[in-house]
Formats: C-alpha cells, structure tokens, sequence
C-alpha cells in the first residue's frame, strides 16, 4: 500500500504510527513534492469512489484564492476541479491510503486506517 502524506500533518502522522504499531508493508509519498499528475488523482479518485470536489480542502489559502467554494459540483467541472488539485496539491486531502485490492481511503481517522490494512 501507499500513503500519501504531508509530514507536517498531525492526522498523516497518526495514520503512519498505526500503520508501524501494525506492522503494516507501506511506501511512505510525499505528495507536496513528489506531486501526483490529472491522471493519478482520476485514478485514486475512482479508487476511493469520490469526486474532487470530496477530497479538496477548501478552507485552503489556495482554494479560497481560486474560488473554490463558487465552483459548480458536478460532471462538467470535474475536470477542473481534478486540475487545480494537480496544480496546487496542498489542496489535497490527507492522508489517503491506496490498498493493495485497488481501492483507497482517506485515513483521517484509525478507523479509516484499519479499513485500508483489512483490505
């Protein structure tokens, strides 16, 4: 599995010290710099069964710069929304866990992580 996590985030944090407590097999992405592309966030985004709009953090310096929360939620700006999220990861919701069985979570929670080590 992977996780994608911005170090200096507590829930990221949490997430990786359950996944050690469990002895879990994980790659640690950093995904403020190793940035994921339109293509990747597509396919976690089919993997987690969300659109973008569910994974961006909208109270963002960046989000609120674009407008974001004016943005039309729907089929026609998906792909707008899968760019300002490539161009501008910080808006990214964290930590997200891509399993093995090709589905993902967003590991806010313990719970959240469980779920993506029982997959």
């Amino acid at each position: 599995m992977e996780i994608w996590i911005n170090p200096a985030c507590s829930k990221c944090r949490s997430a990786l010290r359950l996944l050690d407590a469990e002895g879990a097999d994980y790659t640690v992405r950093r995904y403020l710099e190793d940035v994921p592309g339109e293509d990747e966030i597509r396919d976690v985004l089919g993997r987690l069964g969300l659109e973008p709009w569910d994974i961006t953090r909208t109270q963002e310096p960046a989000a609120k710069e674009l407008g974001l929360k004016e943005w039309p939620r729907d089929a026609g700006a998906r792909e707008r929304w899968i760019a300002a999220l490539a161009a501008h990861p910080k808006l990214i919701q964290r930590p997200i866990i891509t399993a093995e069985d090709g589905s993902a979570v967003v590991a806010r929670t313990d719970e959240a992580v469980r779920e993506a080590l029982s997959r």
